[in-house]
C-alpha cells in the first residue's frame, strides 16, 4: 500500500515534534526534581526518551518509517529506499517538529519560548561520542530492519537508552534534535556554535553505519 507524502510527512512532523517535546520536557522536570543530582537527572531524562521512541516507532513506522531524523533520512536517500526530493522535504518536517517540540515544552514549563543554550559541549571528544552514537543508531536500524523489523522499535529505545550512559555527549545522534536543542536552553541544550560540530559528525556516523552494513550484509543475504 503506498503512503500519500502528506501523511508521511505529517507522521514525521509530529514523532518529531513528540519527541523534542519529551527529551527537553524531561529534562526540565528531571533537573527540578533531582536536587543537583546531575547523573539522577540524565536518568530521568534517559527513561523518558526511551520510552516515547518505543512508543513513536512502533505507532509511526508503519505510516512514515518512523524516522524523525535527518541521518536516518539520509541513508534512506542513499540506499534509494527514498527519492531524494521526499528526503529532503522530510528533513525539513523533521528540524520543523523537534523546535517546535522544543518550544512547547518550554511553554509547558513556563520559560521563554525562543531562547537559545549555553550549555557548553565543544571539543574533539564530544564530537567522536555524537558520530559513534549516531554511528550505533543507525547501525542498529539496518541490522535489526533486515533480519528482525518486528524488534525495530525496542531496539531503537535501547540503543538510545545506552547512549545516552556510554557516550561523552549523552547521545544527541540526531541533527534535527540537535538543532532543537541549542534553541533550549535547559539541561538538554547545546550551545549553537557547539551545534555544527555536532550535526557533522552524526551525519558521518551515519554514512560509516551504512557502510559497515552494507559490507556485513550486502543485500543477496538477505532472505
Amino acid at each position: 500500500m503506498t503512503i500519500l507524502l502528506s501523511r508521511r510527512l505529517s507522521a514525521e512532523a509530529l514523532g518529531s515534534l513528540l519527541l523534542a517535546g519529551v527529551v527537553v520536557g524531561s529534562g526540565v522536570l528531571a533537573e527540578q526534581l533531582a536536587g543537583g543530582n546531575v547523573a539522577i537527572a540524565l536518568l530521568g531524562n534517559t527513561l523518558a526518551t526511551a520510552a516515547i521512541l518505543f512508543v513513536l516507532v512502533t505507532a509511526l513506522g508503519p505510516l512514515s518509517g518512523a524516522h524523525f531524523n535527518p541521518a536516518v533520512t539520509l541513508v534512506a536517500a542513499l540506499h534509494k529506499t527514498l527519492p531524494v526530493g521526499e528526503a529532503l522535504a522530510y528533513a525539513f518536517v523533521q528540524v520543523a517538529g523537534c523546535i517546535a517540540g522544543a518550544w512547547l515544552a518550554h511553554a509547558m514549563f513556563g520559560l521563554p519560548i525562543v531562547e537559545t543554550s549555553t550549555h557548553d559541549r565543544s571539543g574533539a571528544a564530544l564530537m567522536l561520542s555524537e558520530s559513534v552514537a549516531t554511528f550505533a543508531l543507525v547501525f542498529t536500524i539496518l541490522m535489526v530492519a533486515r533480519q528482525k523489523p518486528d524488534a525495530v522499535p525496542a531496539a531503537v529505545a535501547l540503543v538510545i537508552a545506552a547512549g545516552y550512559w556510554w557516550t561523552a555527549s549523552t547521545s544527541f545522534a540526531n541533527p534535527a534534535i540537535t538543532i532543537a536543542r541549542s534553541l533550549s536552553n535547559t539541561f538538554s541544550g547545546v550551545r549553537p556554535t557547539d551545534a555544527p560540530g555536532f550535526v557533522l559528525a552524526e551525519f558521518g556516523g551515519a554514512v560509516l553505519a551504512s557502510v559497515v552494513c552494507a559490507l556485513l550484509l550486502p543485500k543477496e543475504a538477505k532472505a
